[in-house]
């Protein structure tokens, strides 16, 4: 219904995607013994959230479809492509 009417609607994969990433962020710092300040962590999450959409935008495009399957078929496409450099063919 609410696509119909043209409201915008993230999907949800990339709506959970930020906390996840802010996750990966701590982990690295940990590892690495940095400490990022509030700043350098927004501003590097904006900048992988921003290109994960344009993906995702790319996407919808290629394939005509809305946004929760250009996220679904670039996954599997990236799980795919991945799949066939390791090798692991069916």
């Amino acid at each position: 219904i609410l696509s119909k009417k043209g409201v915008i609607i993230l999907p949800d994969i990339y709506a959970n995607a930020g906390g996840v990433t802010v996750s990966y962020f701590e982990w690295v710092q940990n590892i690495q013994g940095f400490l990022w300040d509030e700043e350098k962590v927004n501003r590097e999450l904006k900048k992988y959230m921003t290109k994960a959409f344009k993906n995702i935008k790319s996407m919808c495009k290629s394939n005509n479809c809305d946004l929760r399957m250009g996220a679904f078929t670039l996954g599997l496409d990236r799980v795919a492509r991945a799949t066939l450099l390791r090798g692991w063919e069916a």
